[in-house]
This record gives C-alpha cells, sequence and structure tokens, in this order.
C-alpha cells in the first residue's frame, strides 16, 4: 500500500502534474495540500476518471486540504474538534483499517509575528488531537507539510536559518513532541543519514543548487512500523515547468499489516 504527500501549491495550476504523478507512481492514498481553491472549485471529476475518492477541506487563496484514495474512505472528519479555527488544515478519514490524517501546518512567517505564535497553538493543538486520535485508532499515519525542518540535517545551510522560522528550537521541540506521543517520523527510520529535502525556494536557482529543507514529513504509528518497506522522496516533479515549491513523499506498507 503507497501512501503519499504533496502539497502542490494550487491544485489549479498543477492539477495535470498531479495527474502524471498518479500515472507513472499508482499510489493507493494522495494526501495534497495548499489546494488553494473552494470545495466546490476542487476538480472532483478529474481525479474520479482516474479511480480515486476523494475526501476535501477546502479553502481559496491559501491552505485547504484533500485526501484522494482508491479505496473507500469513510468517518471522514474536517479540522481539529473543538478547536475554533477558519484555515482548513487538516482532513482525516479511514481507509481500510488504516486512520489517515492529512495536515498542512502553519508557517509561521517570522519569529516576530502573530503567525508564528498561531503556528506554536495549532501544533500544541495538533497534539492533543493526535493523542486522543490514537486512543481509538491504532494504525495511524499523518503527513503533509509540517513547515519544520525536525534538525540541523534537515536543512541545506544550517547557519542560514538559525533561529529562523522552520528552524527554531520552539518548533523543532512541537515535532519532537509529536513523536514523543509514540509516532514514528518515517524518513528517517528509514534513511538515518540522507537529507530529503522536500521544499526549495522558487528563488536563488534553489533546487538546481539543492538548497532545501526537509519539511513535508509521514508520521506512522507504532503499529506500522513493521509494516513500513520504504519512504522516499520523488524530486523529479520538482523540475517541472512551473513546478510545486515541494516534492511528493510517499511510504510503502507492506499489504498484510495495513490491510488486515
Amino acid at each position: 500500500m503507497r501512501i503519499a504527500t504533496w502539497n502542490v501549491n494550487s491544485i489549479k495550476v498543477r492539477m495535470e502534474q498531479v495527474g502524471e504523478w498518479i500515472h507513472n507512481t499508482a499510489p493507493d492514498v494522495l494526501c495534497l495540500q495548499e489546494l488553494k481553491c473552494e470545495t466546490s472549485q476542487f476538480p472532483l471529476s478529474y481525479f474520479s476518471d482516474l479511480g480515486y475518492h476523494a475526501a476535501l477541506a477546502g479553502q481559496k487563496t491559501y491552505n485547504g486540504v484533500a485526501i484522494l484514495s482508491r479505496h473507500e474512505l469513510s468517518s471522514v472528519e474536517v479540522g481539529i474538534p473543538r478547536f475554533d479555527d477558519p484555515q482548513q488544515r487538516v482532513v482525516a478519514a479511514n481507509i481500510n483499517t488504516v486512520r489517515v490524517i492529512s495536515a498542512y501546518c502553519p508557517n509561521g512567517e517570522s519569529v516576530i509575528s502573530d503567525k508564528y505564535q498561531y503556528k506554536l497553538k495549532w501544533f500544541k493543538e495538533l497534539n492533543e488531537y493526535l493523542k486522543k486520535q490514537l486512543v481509538t485508532h491504532e494504525k495511524l499515519i499523518i503527513l503533509g507539510d509540517f513547515n519544520i525542518a525536525p534538525s540541523d540535517m534537515d536543512v541545506y545551510d544550517p547557519k542560514v536559518y538559525q533561529d529562523e522560522v522552520l528552524c527554531t528550537d520552539l518548533e523543532r521541540q512541537a515535532f519532537q513532541e509529536l513523536l514523543s506521543l509514540g509516532l514514528v517520523d518515517g524518513f528517517r527510520h528509514c534513511h538515518p543519514d540522507l537529507s530529503g529535502f522536500t521544499w526549495w525556494h522558487y528563488r536563488m536557482n534553489a533546487f538546481k543548487r539543492k538548497m532545501g529543507l526537509r519539511i513535508d514529513h509521514i508520521l506512522v504509528s507504532q503499529a506500522l512500523v513493521p509494516a513500513l518497506l520504504a519512504c522516499e522522496v520523488d524530486i523529479n516533479p520538482r523540475g517541472n515547468e512551473r513546478p510545486s515549491d515541494h516534492a511528493p513523499l510517499f511510504v510503502d506498507l507492506s499489504s498484510s499489516n495495513p490491510s488486515s
């Protein structure tokens, strides 16, 4: 079972790129972030024709998340319960026996911004949400754009990003607190020593110069770790004409564990 995530930075602009990637890699599940469109404007029929069901939480201009699945979706939930947040950043659904959560975590803008404080609060709410989810869903996977580089290994030049948003101590602490719930960083589990960059700035020819950060993640619950076969970044779409600034990230899970 292949489960993938991709911040597409506008589904309207990159719908066909997503379709091409689906054709090339055949994910069972694809979580999307930063749709930048209302739910009613999402190209549902396009992905239905490709064989996918969808759970959506759209929002114009910014935000918006989706789960595309070849399998039926059930127990769909939008947002973090009891957290009054107008921004559409979370959608969850059961797929077979796995709870899948697509998340677009706040960027934070800068450490002196109100958006940074919102980000820290948002992660506290996410932590509480996942704590409760793990009680009822032993097999859980949360994946998406976390907007946090967990360590200096995840940054092309740690000095450039020292004390900057995406890499501050408080953000990294928030990420570690998610892992403390019993979640496992899929890419780091499979690749302890690789950078695994998933995002490159549009400026400064950053992609070709390998000036990237690992800020997209796939976290799996302990019950899914034995099923974890691989976790990879596909950098090829980042080289497309008019690409997203993010690359897709995916895990392969053995079918015997998650679907049983």
